[in-house]
């Protein structure tokens, strides 16, 4: 249902009552200013209050303004008592930094059907329990955006960050703008203007970020999908060592090997490995997927849609391109992740801006860099492993914008060319080889489980502590493929077992459906208790 727009303060006997969620960094503060400023400057007495979330990205500020005419207490003669909390039912205008904000603002009741336009960025900053899920733990943007259209008596939305961005300035200032192009309040253009112009910092930038903020929200709102499944988003370019003329025929055996159902993701693979380690290993990572592909077809993988060999070509890549201390090194080294930094604070040309980046590597991956025998060397001896682990101590805090810092990162990322002799590589090139042989031997006897088996390696990704509890699922639910053999349902089983292994990280919900399943108890050596 369309409302039409009201103007707010048209009963002076009412406050004009505005919350605004954001998160830290965000400038919920600045905007919160700038509205006040806005509203004593022209008639209004304005009062706001906050509270601060727990962290930057377990809980967003709740700022919240009240004003009211001024012109009515002076006629009055009495000075109105303003709340110091949202109330409710009771709010006019909700303003959020974020979607999944404005997700929380209406879980909160904030957001009304009678009462509150709720104005929102649509773009994700993934929250901490999202990421932590050991699959896809993003939440649902898409029943966000049906909850507003269905609980806000008005729903103003576009990515505020990429106008902010585009204009060189910061997300409040756009926020502001889609506050005045609402058309809500008693007040026009020219007077927010002149707010911005009285804070005098970035007003250039800031007038710029206004302005497309007011036009977002003046044009009629579209029907905007929600932000792409980051499990699926294509990685980055080629790096310049790989973006050459010797990738072509790698290029080229996809094209004339495999079947176009599988070119854009064998595609992304070959992108993602060769970006990795090197050409050779984009090779490699093709003689994977011929031989996969050539057992599939055998065995009727055609018939489904080459279904096999689309997802073994997403995660064989990802079983190739694992993340190690080379790999972070690398990818905290990168022009586009300082350039990327830069941009977020919205650092000016020639400004030093200061990273500082916490490393606490286990020993384990410490070993992993290392050649095997070295590895035993050190092991046997109390001394010298101790001393390194006084070495890594409780981490290292690194500050990449300095020479020593850089440097240190950039030895680290430089051992790439090394990485095929380290443990670490032994270690996952066999893990990886017994995965394989497992979903060929399968593929004959029942195609099904051996497409889910391929699914499961979506349970091992990350780094660490992330990587080992990851890796010890997908090896339960290896052995769990083997035990299921023969079963009239064995792959909607092994299914079950892959969902409720990444439905927590404690394991809890996967030790109950294998209990349901009736598998027999295995021990952490593999064998059957």
């Amino acid at each position: 249902m369309t409302h039409p727009i009201r103007t707010l303060g048209a009963d002076p006997r009412r406050p004009i009552t505005i919350a605004v969620l954001a998160m830290g960094g965000q400038g919920g503060g600045v905007l919160v200013d700038w509205i006040v400023d806005l509203a004593e400057h022209n008639g209004y007495l304005a009062q706001s209050t906050s509270v601060p979330g727990v962290a930057q990205r377990t809980g967003a500020t709740i700022y919240y303004i009240e004003l009211f005419s001024q012109a009515h207490v002076s006629a009055k003669g009495q000075a109105p008592v303003l709340a110091l909390m949202p109330v409710p039912g009771e709010v006019d205008l909700v303003i959020t930094s974020e979607l999944m904000e404005a997700g929380r603002a209406m879980v909160r009741g904030l957001v009304t059907p009678d009462r509150t336009t709720l104005i929102t960025s649509s773009h994700r900053d993934y929250a901490t329990v999202e990421k932590v899920v050991p699959g896809n733990g993003v939440a649902d943007a898409q029943a966000v955006f049906e909850a507003a259209q269905q609980h806000a008596r008005r729903f103003l939305h576009d990515d505020m960050l990429l106008l902010s961005r585009q204009s060189g300035s910061v997300i409040s200032a756009v926020l502001f703008g889609a506050l005045a192009g609402c058309g809500e309040l008693p007040f026009d253009d020219a007077m927010f203007e002149a707010t911005v112009r009285r804070a005098g910092v970035g007003v250039d930038a800031s007038l710029r970020a206004f302005k497309a903020g007011a036009r977002s929200v003046r044009e009629p709102v579209r029907a905007e999908a929600p932000p792409a499944d980051p499990m699926v988003t294509a990685p980055p370019p080629l790096p310049a060592r790989a973006a050459s003329a010797a990738v072509e025929p790698l290029r080229a055996r996809i094209e004339r090997d495999f079947p176009k159902e599988a070119h854009a993701m064998l595609g992304a693979g070959l992108q993602r490995v060769i970006e990795f380690q090197d050409l050779a290993y984009g090779s490699e990572y093709l003689d994977h997927m011929a031989a996969l592909h050539t057992r599939a077809v055998a065995c009727g993988d055609a018939t489904r849609g080459f279904a096999a060999t689309v997802e073994a070509a997403r995660w064989v890549a990802v079983a190739m391109a694992y993340d190690d201390v080379i790999r972070v090194a690398d990818l905290k080294t990168r022009t586009e992740r300082f350039e990327r930094v830069r941009e977020e604070v919205g650092a000016p040309a020639g400004e030093v801006v200061g990273t500082t980046e916490y490393f606490h590597p286990r020993l384990e991956e410490i070993y992993g860099l290392m050649p095997a025998g070295l590895v035993k060397w050190i092991d046997s001896s109390a001394l010298l492993r101790g001393q390194l682990l006084r070495r890594i101590g409780n981490g290292k805090r690194i500050r990449t914008h300095t020479v020593r810092g850089q440097l240190m990162l950039q030895v680290l990322a430089g051992l790439r060319r090394w990485r095929r002799r380290s443990t670490r590589h032994a270690t996952e090139q066999a893990h990886m080889a017994g995965w394989l042989a497992e979903v060929h031997r399968l593929m004959a006897l029942d195609p099904a489980l051996a497409l889910e088996l391929i699914r499961c390696r979506r349970l091992v990704k990350g780094y660490s502590d992330t990587h080992a509890r990851g890796s010890s699922k997908f090896d339960r639910l290896l052995r769990a493929a083997a035990l299921l053999q023969g079963r009239p349902a064995a792959a909607d089983d092994l299914a079950a077992l892959r969902f409720a292994a990444l439905a927590d990280p404690q394991g809890s919900q996967l030790a109950q459906r294998w209990a349901l399943l009736g598998l027999p108890d295995v021990s952490p050596e593999g064998s059957a208790a």
